[in-house]
């Protein structure tokens, strides 16, 4: 048999691991199964939890640079190796942006339109709601509940909101819903890889400075939570605030996609003196590099963002930051005076 053998969505069986589990070590070879799946199956104390024998990946929709949308002028992995940036605005305007956003990384939306990709995601988050998450487990759950919390982790994408924020934000004015039962769709959502939270990091901080530990919201792609609220770009555009932290989302998507190929980590910083860092990119060997992320490129606008992550390099002890940068919507790229980068987000690849 040839391999690596591919068994897709292979938590509709899970006895299946077992069986794969087993076969793997009768052949004490590598590289034997490639097991994918839209779902984190319920724990089962008859399988075998297969250490030593498999590696965990988590597949994300694909990147700007993926679907051809980047110029390709600034590469993160040169950026972390401490290179300067200079890049020419790679052009992508503020509907473009809005565009990218509804349409999303997915690749079976690579050629159609946003109204299009709006529709298909608009039914996919139908199905979930009525059919996948109901066969996540032998647990019943209300398809209008899941509907409400989805509505509401799109209003409050990019944000640390609580699950009593969430909770408030999805009853409206019935109260329909206690917290126990959205954490518990919120949970549910997780094991379908619908969310894709950003943790937060806990450096050394030289002050006695109180971190915020509460992790930051998002979906597993911008595009979810347009679909969830029936936004179009004009929509995206006009909500300009929202579209803020939409665009941050897809910031995101895109650096974990290129950090984690170089087994690194993505955490947010947040501190009790209102100091936030959206993006924390932290290398296996304790190294890291901040990043604020903003749609414009007004330079009053980049001036706070880096001077938030001058702030921060100087309150983290031990080894200073091997990178700082500032990822925007538009823009060129270039180097400032003080170190920090402008990185346009239309020409960065991994």
């Amino acid at each position: 048999m040839t391999t690596p053998r591919l068994l897709d969505e292979w938590q509709a069986e899970p006895d299946l691991w077992n069986y794969v589990r087993h076969a793997v070590d009768d052949r004490a070879a590598k590289a034997q199964f490639i097991l994918t799946g839209s779902a984190v199956p319920a724990p089962d104390a008859r399988r075998h939890p297969g250490s030593g024998r498999s590696i965990r990946l988590r597949m994300r929709p694909m990147t700007l640079a993926e679907v051809g949308h980047s110029s390709g002028a600034v590469s993160l992995a040169r950026v972390l190796a401490g290179e300067r940036v200079a890049a020419p605005d790679p052009g992508l305007t503020v509907r473009d942006i809005a565009e990218r956003i509804v349409v999303g990384g997915w690749p079976g939306n690579l050629r159609s339109t946003p109204r299009e990709s709006l529709d298909v995601l608009q039914g996919y988050l139908a199905d979930l709601c009525d059919d996948d998450i109901q066969r996540l487990d032998d647990r019943s759950r209300d398809p209008e509940g899941v509907r409400r919390l989805l509505a509401s982790l799109a209003r409050n994408v990019g944000t640390p909101a609580s699950i009593n924020t969430l909770t408030r934000d999805a009853n409206g004015e019935d109260r329909g819903y206690q917290s126990q039962t959205i954490g518990g769709y919120l949970r549910a959502l997780e094991r379908l890889m619908v969310t894709d939270d950003v943790p937060a990091w806990q450096p050394s901080i030289r002050s006695s400075t109180r971190l915020r530990s509460m992790p930051v919201r998002y979906l597993a792609d911008p595009s979810l939570a347009t679909a969830a609220l029936n936004a179009d770009p004009a929509r995206v555009i006009t909500e300009i605030e929202w579209m803020g932290f939409l665009f941050e989302s897809m910031v995101m998507r895109d650096l974990r996609v290129m950090a984690e190929a170089r087994r690194a980590r993505v955490l947010h910083y947040r501190d009790e003196n209102g100091l936030e860092v959206d993006a924390i990119v932290e290398l296996p060997d304790g190294r890291w590099a901040g990043f604020e992320v903003k749609l414009g490129s007004d330079p009053r606008v980049v001036d706070a963002a880096a001077a938030a992550l001058l702030r921060l390099r100087d309150k983290v002890a031990g080894e200073p930051p091997i990178a700082l940068g500032v990822i925007t919507g538009t823009g060129y790229g270039f180097t400032r005076p003080d170190g920090v980068h402008k990185i346009p987000i239309g020409a960065l690849v991994p």
